[in-house]
């Protein structure tokens, strides 16, 4: 069945042609290459358990909307061994293999330890709230505390409480929000979503106003002890790489904090004549997957050096 849903795009709200097959629902993502891909599958409790179905599916349902060149899927890391036959190429998760809290701690760099200490040495507290008003206040103060975020835009900077609770009540009957404060004043949160054995981090952020005090070292922490807690065998982090993306200061904290790479199965199957040519010259990769890893790293940091240029000249101080 083909219908409509709003997704979030780069912090825009728009909708867009969306299949339902099976339980899940197809969107299309690109411009160019049109990838056919399981909306939210980062999120999902579970993977797909018909691929063949979809295939056949979106080979049957065409419109001028909705017409995609490639259907790509990805396995969940508790069975890491592919189990499909179709092109296969890997994700780069970045995931902590969960055991224990005492053996992820005896892992950590000692300085990530130190600030993990700091943390708590210079007043931070961490509670675990819901999403409510106040909650919501305190995120728009967190994101209005600076326009740059890791050296880009800052998509939530200036948004209204309402526009907020749009952005972040997701998955609400399966997630925390696990936040650190300095007396009443919230100074970083990260959201948890739970997917079965698997915890995933959807939101982490902080105010770099407060960045002395280590909030998000304390909140990492506290994700792996509510995890512990819970059973969970693996927390993912998003991706460790991204394509030829080899450096980052995301990756550098991912690696900190005790993720590791963790390849996942990630499948491609052709639908059209275009697809199967964009997979042979390898275009499905995008361009971070095309693009060398030293032209990668100079255009971040000539982004980096435009955006902080560009919100000096608007007159908006970055704290």
């Amino acid at each position: 069945m083909l219908d409509a849903i709003e997704i979030n795009v780069k912090g825009k709200w728009t909708k867009v042609p969306a299949l339902h097959v099976d339980g899940n629902t197809i969107i299309m993502r690109g411009k160019w290459i049109k990838r056919a891909v399981i909306h939210d599958e980062a999120w999902l409790e579970t993977e797909l358990n018909d691929p063949e179905l979809c295939v056949k599916t979106l080979n049957e349902i065409r419109t001028h909307e909705f017409r995609p060149d490639i259907f790509t899927f990805t396995q969940m890391l508790s069975y890491r061994n592919p189990k499909y036959d179709y092109c296969t190429e890997w994700d780069s998760v970045a995931a902590i293999h969960l055991t224990n809290f005492k053996d992820w701690w005896e892992e950590l760099p000692q300085e990530t330890r130190k600030n993990v200490r700091r943390s708590q040495k210079r007043g931070v507290v961490v509670r675990i709230k819901n999403l409510d008003d106040d909650l919501l206040a305190g995120i728009r103060d967190v994101n209005n505390d600076s326009p740059v975020r890791q050296g880009g835009r800052n998509l939530y900077f200036g948004r209204s409480l309402e526009q907020l609770k749009k952005d972040y009540s997701s998955f609400l009957d399966r997630s925390d929000f696990i936040c650190t404060y300095v007396g009443d004043e919230l100074i970083g949160f990260l959201k948890l979503v739970y997917r079965k054995e698997t915890a995933s981090i959807l939101n982490l952020t902080t105010k770099l106003s407060h960045s002395d005090k280590r909030p998000a070292n304390a909140l990492v922490a506290k994700a792996v002890e509510l995890c512990e807690g819970k059973g969970i065998s693996f927390i993912t982090f998003g991706m460790l790489d991204y394509g030829n993306k080899r450096y980052s200061s995301l990756r550098e904290f991912k690696l900190r904090s005790g993720f590791k790479e963790i390849l996942a199965p990630r499948y491609y199957v052709p639908l059209t004549r275009w697809g199967a040519f964009c997979m042979k010259a390898k275009f499905h990769r995008g361009l971070l997957g095309i693009i060398p890893s030293r032209a990668i790293t100079l255009g971040i940091r000539m982004r980096t050096k435009w955006h902080s240029f560009t919100f000096r000249q608007a007159g908006v101080a970055q704290r």
